[in-house]
Formats: structure tokens, C-alpha cells, sequence
């Protein structure tokens, strides 16, 4: 019977050349399967020097007892184990699958592999070219190959590479070589997908997008959106599925668009968050809950990809901190709190909290703090030091709290923006101590418009 060295003690006392000294001339290194390409190119190296060795398959059925030791290198964590003339290497993940067994000398061995302390080396030089092939072409596309590989680097070690088929069809469908490789430098698994995956993924979206340019647009901005999954099955399964909702096709290119992730969930964590708008929608005495959950995901198309528990906390301190009844609770998570549904519900109430210690500060009563959220929800989304500092310009420039209060949307613009324009007005001749001030949260082109106007006037 075979009896297990303990390789903890051999190295720590021994190095790397006198540990190969005390095994015989012979034994057996248990690779899996998966990393037969690296092995193939270890194999390349010994052709070159004229000592092929001799190579055999076995099926690994209860391997003996071992002594782990991680070694970090591209096959992965390996573990190894010496019983008296053997030294079996094999993958954890692999334990008993079938796996090649290659019989090499000791002399041969040691000529290509050394040991050290907690890390093994193993030369494979050969088996560079590959890599070096796609990393040419990649760079020849115009790709950052240097955000690529900080991105996702396993893509690099994979077999099946398609960069070339990738391109040629993005190339069909209108994308630009520039957009292909910005598409490959920020979502390097592309290259994976092949042609037919791709062909067949892509007119599934088009059974939601009215154009191959919009598909494009959504790349450019998110690559993720459509490369994430190759599961395509699932993604068909959840359009129809969202389809029989009575969610529209504007809907569903709402969601492609903002939440493409909501495809990639499984079908049943879908169904899942759907049925529990229902029950949402039945418990506040909402006489349609079809209606209900196409208003919610229209307004929120976000709310898919977030947890029940989460969308159950925010409702209930919506609720709770406003003293709303059902009726109050519904219409306002079916208007303007919609989009907070899905905000942490730590972030909720610590974002709540700091509104009420900086109006409280400015000699705001709670019911004046209560009507402030209330008319315009999304100021939750605010950070404490964001919406403190917003507050501190508009005080600074003599706008009243009163003011603020009434015109909430004000606080969308940055810090920036109000500033300048607060600058523009008062150079204009606008007094904002005394006038309307929602022109501060106008759109550019609405408000370049009044303040020639003022100008000329």
C-alpha cells in the first residue's frame, strides 16, 4: 500500500533540487481534463528536445488520501499528493471525473517543472503563441487591451476565442469599428459568443427593439446589457412571460434599455416579484392588479432586479414615517415614490433622516418636512453632504427655506448649475428673493430662452 509523504515537512527543509532526489525515476502526474491545453503545450516541449514521453488515459475512481498544497498558477488550485512511487496532481473540482494521467521520468520532469516553497513553475513558453495571436488581432481592432484584460483576464485563457466573428457581425448589423472596439476593451467575454449565439440573441431583442440601430445604442452604453448571458432560452422565456403581463413592447424596450439585467433573471425570480406586486397591489385594495404591476414597472423598471424583502421595507416605511392609510400609500407608490421602491431601505431612512435634521436646523416644523418629501419623493435619493450643500448655496444666495419647501425640483440641478444661473439671473436684473424661482430647475433650452428674454427686456 502506497504511504503519503508529508510534503509540509520535505519542504520546509528541503529546496526544491533535493526534493526531486528522494522521488524514484519514475511517476504519475493526474491532470483534469479541462487543462489538456496547457499539458499540450508542455508536450510541444518535449518533442523539441526528443523525449516525448510515453502517455496513457485511466479512470480515476478513489484516489489515495493526500496532503493539500495550493499552487498559483493558471490550472488552477491543485492539489498534490505522494504516496511512495507516485506524485498525483488533479483538480479539486474534478475529484474522481476522468482525467488524463501522463507517465514522465523524473529526469524528464524536473526539466520542465520546479518546485518552491508553497509555488510551483511550470515553463510553457509554447503555449504563447496562441495568446499572442489574439492579443494581435485584438490590438490591430483598435482594442484596449490593457482595460480588457484588468476587466475580465480569465477570457484570455479560455479556448473558442471569436473576436474576428464578433467583429464581422457587429460590422452587419451597422456598429462601427470604433463601437466594436469599445464594446470588446469594456466587455472582453464578446469574443466568447459565438456567431449562431449571437444571431439568435439578437433577434430576440429585435422582437423587442424596432431597429438594429437601437440594439447598437444600448451596446455602446452597456455591452453587459446583451454579452452577460448566453442563455437564450431564458431570454425568450422571459419576454413572453412579460409579454402575458400586458407589459407593452414600450415597456419592454423601457426595460432593455434601463434594466436589460431583468432578462437575464431567471424566469421564476421574474414571476416571483410579479406575483408579489399583485399581492402588494390586492393588500392596498387596488381593483386591478394587472393595471398595478404594468404602472409600477413602467415608472420603475429598475423594481425587477431588486428583492421582495427590500420593496416590502421601503413600503412599509413609506407608510409608517408619513402615517399614510392604504389608499394614500397606493397612490403615491403609483406616482411620484415609485422610483425610491428599490433604493436600499438603510439609504432610505439614513437619507430621510439627515432631510429632517437640516430643515429642522432652518426652523422647519414637521409637517412643513413631511409635505417637502411628499411632493417630490426622489429627494431621498440625495446623499447628506449633496443635498446639504445644496441647500447652503440656494441660503447663501438669500432664497428663502419657504422657497425651497415649495420647489422642490430645484435641488435636481447641481451645484454648479445654480450657481451660474443664479449669477446669469442677478446680472439680468432678476431678483430672486422676490420673484419665481423655478426657473433654476428649467431645462437648458427652456431657460437660455427666458434669460434672453430678461436680457433684451
Amino acid at each position: 500500500m502506497p504511504t503519503t509523504l508529508n510534503l509540509w515537512g520535505l519542504i520546509k527543509t528541503m529546496d526544491g533540487k533535493h526534493l526531486a532526489s528522494l522521488f524514484p525515476k519514475s511517476f504519475v502526474i493526474l491532470l483534469p481534463f479541462l487543462i489538456l491545453r496547457r499539458v499540450l503545450a508542455i508536450f510541444s516541449i518535449f518533442k523539441r528536445d526528443n523525449c516525448f514521453p510515453a502517455f496513457f488515459l485511466e479512470e480515476c475512481r478513489s484516489p489515495p488520501s493526500l496532503r493539500q498544497m495550493s499552487i498559483p498558477r493558471s490550472w488552477g488550485c491543485l492539489t498534490i499528493l505522494a504516496p511512495r512511487n507516485l506524485f498525483y496532481m488533479r483538480n479539486n473540482l474534478l475529484f474522481g471525473s476522468r482525467c488524463w494521467m501522463v507517465r514522465f521520468s523524473a529526469e524528464i520532469l524536473f526539466k520542465s517543472v520546479s518546485l518552491r516553497l508553497f509555488g510551483g513553475k511550470c515553463d510553457n513558453e509554447d503555449s504563447e503563441p496562441l495568446e499572442n495571436e489574439l492579443l494581435t488581432n485584438l490590438l490591430s481592432m483598435g482594442v484596449d487591451v490593457g482595460m480588457a484584460k484588468k476587466r475580465q483576464p480569465g477570457v484570455f485563457n479560455r479556448m473558442g476565442i471569436n473576436e474576428q466573428d464578433l467583429k464581422m457581425f457587429l460590422l452587419s448589423k451597422g456598429a462601427s469599428e470604433e463601437v466594436i472596439a469599445s464594446i470588446i476593451s469594456r466587455y472582453p467575454r464578446a469574443i466568447t459568443r459565438s456567431t449562431e449565439n449571437l444571431s439568435k440573441r439578437w433577434d430576440l431583442w429585435r422582437t423587442v427593439m424596432t431597429s438594429d440601430l437601437e440594439i447598437i445604442n444600448i451596446l455602446k452604453r452597456s455591452p453587459e446589457s446583451f454579452f452577460r448571458s448566453n442563455n437564450n432560452l431564458n431570454l425568450e422565456n422571459n419576454i413572453k412571460f412579460l409579454y402575458s403581463v400586458g407589459l407593452t413592447r414600450q415597456c419592454l424596450c423601457r426595460l432593455l434599455t434601463s434594466a436589460p439585467r431583468t432578462f437575464s433573471n431567471s424566469l421564476d425570480l421574474n414571476k416571483q416579484m410579479v406575483e408579489f406586486l399583485r399581492e402588494v397591489s390586492l393588500s392596498l385594495g387596488h381593483s386591478d392588479p394587472i393595471d398595478f404591476v404594468r404602472k409600477i414597472i413602467f415608472k420603475n423598471p429598475f423594481i425587477l432586479i431588486q428583492s421582495t424583502k427590500r420593496i416590502k421595507a421601503n413600503l412599509q416605511f413609506l407608510q409608517s414615517t408619513f402615517s399614510l392609510n392604504n389608499e394614500e400609500l397606493l397612490a403615491l407608490i403609483c406616482g411620484p415614490a415609485a422610483g425610491i421602491l428599490d433604493l436600499s431601505s438603510d439609504c432610505t431612512k439614513r437619507n430621510y433622516e439627515n432631510i429632517k435634521e437640516k430643515l429642522f436646523s432652518l426652523g422647519c416644523t414637521e409637517e412643513e418636512v413631511q409635505k417637502f418629501v411628499l411632493s417630490y419623493p426622489d429627494m431621498i435619493f440625495l446623499g447628506e453632504k449633496k443635498f446639504n450643500d445644496k441647500i447652503d448655496c440656494l441660503i447663501e444666495e438669500k432664497i428663502s427655506i419657504s422657497e425651497i419647501i415649495e420647489n422642490p425640483r430645484i435641488l435636481d440641478s447641481s451645484i454648479s448649475t445654480l450657481k451660474s444661473r443664479i449669477k446669469e439671473l442677478v446680472n439680468a436684473g432678476y431678483n430672486l428673493s422676490t420673484s419665481n424661482i423655478t426657473l433654476l430647475s428649467w431645462s437648458q433650452k427652456r431657460y437660455k430662452a427666458k434669460l434672453k428674454k430678461l436680457n433684451n427686456g
